[in-house]
């Protein structure tokens, strides 16, 4: 059993690794321990302590995928709902479809039991109307929001330089492995912007007879690459998991135009490998590990590609 997850998996990881030692199916293992990541406010990134959109909104995405079946679920600027990796798993489990986004997914939560509540952290909004006031004239505050949004993405600075996903990876005792990711997504991002962490092979995805892999930081890079499936595709097609990676990395490298930033890349092979890679994210990024023979998860530094 192996399994792996970003830095700002503390609330979870610890119930994931259990929940597998106790022989719990791989992904029920993951979205029990993601969704006390989204229940937790101190992580800046995701659920209740995450940002919210351009018009003070919380937005999630979020998604899980059965490594060993290939069946995904995900969901999309869904409001009002948390946790919203367990509602992707019900997207999966319940409906013929992949991924519901907006008023849809947040109907079909409220049918599963879901409860709507607040979800803007007072702190996220007090930074939101800081952030507003300090780009906006008072004239243009007083007709907000009714203006132009685009102008301001040029103005979208994360108040925690966080462009962060909460990711889980696992091979479980059965051999199969799992992924599943959560977000808030970026800071006063364009409504209805949707990042990596629900699209299939961009942000993730698992295939148990070759592994998984999965994204954080900049989403708008992963999905240009599918960067996730090249990394799966790339060990089926017989390359280990270093070098698949370094293919992806490559494939990010060759970008020049868009909007360019960092990648943190989580990935495991069938064979027990994992790797984390820092491809031009600034500072020191850390990961938790967990395998079998360990009696509690490892926070880790990851490789700089």
């Amino acid at each position: 059993m192996l399994l792996i997850a970003n830095t700002e998996a503390w609330p979870g990881i610890a119930t994931s690794a259990d929940l597998l030692k106790a022989g719990k199916h791989g992904l029920d293992a993951l979205v029990d321990g993601i969704s006390l990541v989204e229940r937790e406010v101190k992580v800046r990134s995701v659920g209740f302590g995450g940002w919210p959109n351009m018009l003070g909104k919380m937005e999630f995405d979020a998604a899980v995928m059965d490594g060993t079946t290939r069946q995904v679920g995900a969901v999309g600027a869904v409001q009002d709902i948390v946790p919203v990796a367990a509602l992707a798993h019900e997207v999966m489990r319940r409906l013929p479809h992949v991924m519901l986004t907006g008023d849809g997914a947040r109907r079909f939560a409220l049918e599963c039991g879901f409860a709507a509540e607040p979800t803007l952290h007072e702190d996220s909004k007090q930074a939101w109307e800081a952030w507003l006031k300090a780009r906006l004239a008072p004239d243009a505050l007083e007709t907000f929001p009714n203006l132009p949004l685009a102008p301001l993405t040029r103005e979208m600075i994360d108040p925690e330089r966080v462009r962060d996903t909460t990711v889980f990876l696992c091979r479980d005792g059965s051999g199969g492995i799992h992924a599943a990711t959560s977000t808030s997504g970026w800071a006063w991002k364009y409504p209805g912007r949707i990042g990596d962490s629900p699209i299939p092979g961009a942000g993730f995805y698992a295939d148990s007879r070759y592994g998984a892999a999965a994204c954080t930081h900049t989403g708008e890079m992963t999905m240009r690459c599918s960067t996730a499936r090249t990394i799966v595709l790339a060990m089926k097609l017989g390359r280990s998991l270093s070098d698949a990676i370094k293919l992806a990395v490559e494939e990010l490298a060759e970008l020049t135009e868009g909007f360019l930033a960092g990648v943190v890349i989580h990935a495991m092979d069938a064979k027990g490998n994992h790797e984390v890679v820092n491809f031009r994210c600034e500072g020191e990024i850390a990961y938790w590990h967990w395998e079998k023979s360990m009696s509690a998860p490892e926070r880790r530094i990851a490789k700089t590609a």
